[in-house]
């Protein structure tokens, strides 16, 4: 295993930051760690890489003990904080040799993580004068630098315009095929699209662990359906295989179906047997965000 935490216990005061957190991330997967504002996500990584230490429990990563070899357990890591620490008046590749000095590292690897990240047409430049995106990179390139086993990146895509999401999405997803990637985001189609997996983690504990094999294998569909005026929800319960109906506003129905089956006949049927017009009607799958609103919510 990459990455084993067992029973992690940490609180600030009285606050309970994460509460008896357990998890195991294998070599090569790509991990998305998903949790609203304060579940605990950036507290959990700093314990992963050093920063803090748990209360309660053991963590190792690569086999190393997060609280007792701290200095093979940073050798063996790249970290990406979500607030990325850059000297803005230093040059790139002067900024990656200090790095580089920092883990005595072969000053080769410059230019190797250069191009690896997409900096090669920055290069020349100082931090300060680089778009969002490319000091993304440049932290990135940093933390790749002393080839480490496995990445910690916490919130990596925050603030980027689309394309620079995609960018970074292409990144991680190619970095990936190497490493083991453990990140935190609030983006939940850079999750579907570069993890093989997901945790969600929500007031300190984990709420759910799935493969997003699973989650796209999940039976229930919601159909979104706009009358021309108000229906008793009672009434949208007797439709076959409804598992929930939510009002989201005026006129408008979520109804949530436990089967494969595209019901949006049965519910244009519905509407026909109780006089009703149907405004609209379309169909989405139950997917991560979904879920996510569903266990944190």
């Amino acid at each position: 295993m990459s990455i084993v935490a067992q029973k992690i216990t940490k609180t600030f005061g009285r606050q309970i930051a994460l509460n008896n957190v357990s998890f195991e991330i294998q070599k090569g997967e790509i991990v998305g760690f998903l949790g609203p504002n304060g579940a605990g996500k950036s507290t959990m990584m700093r314990i992963l890489t050093t920063y803090y230490q748990a209360d309660q429990g053991t963590a190792k990563v690569n086999g190393f003990d997060v609280g007792k070899e701290m200095r093979k357990v940073q050798k063996s890591i790249g970290y990406l904080p979500e607030h990325n620490p850059l000297y803005l008046d230093m040059y790139i590749k002067e900024y990656l040799a200090f790095n580089a000095e920092v883990y005595k590292v072969s000053k080769s690897r410059i230019a190797e993580v250069i191009q690896q990240t997409g900096l090669t047409p920055e290069a020349h430049k100082t931090i300060g004068k680089l778009s969002k995106g490319y000091r993304q990179r440049v932290g990135l390139a940093a933390a790749l630098l002393h080839e480490p086993e496995v990445l910690i990146l916490d919130e990596p895509t925050t603030g980027l315009d689309p394309n620079q999401l995609v960018d970074i999405r292409k990144l991680i997803r190619e970095i990936g095929k190497h490493k083991t990637i453990l990140f935190s985001t609030h983006i939940m189609k850079e999750v579907e699209a570069v993890c093989d997996r997901v945790i969600i983690i929500n007031k300190g504990e984990i709420v759910a662990d799935k493969k997003m094999e699973e989650l796209r294998k999940v039976e229930d569909q919601i159909i979104e359906v706009e009358f021309d005026y108000r229906v008793e929800e009672v009434l949208l319960h007797q439709l076959p295989n409804v598992s929930a109906v939510r009002n989201t506003g005026g006129f408008v129905y979520e109804i949530v179906f436990n089967t494969d089956q595209d019901m949006r006949p049965a519910v244009f049927d519905f509407a026909h047997d109780n006089q009703l017009k149907t405004l609209q009607l379309s169909r989405k799958s139950k997917n991560l965000e979904s879920l996510f609103t569903e266990l944190t919510s």
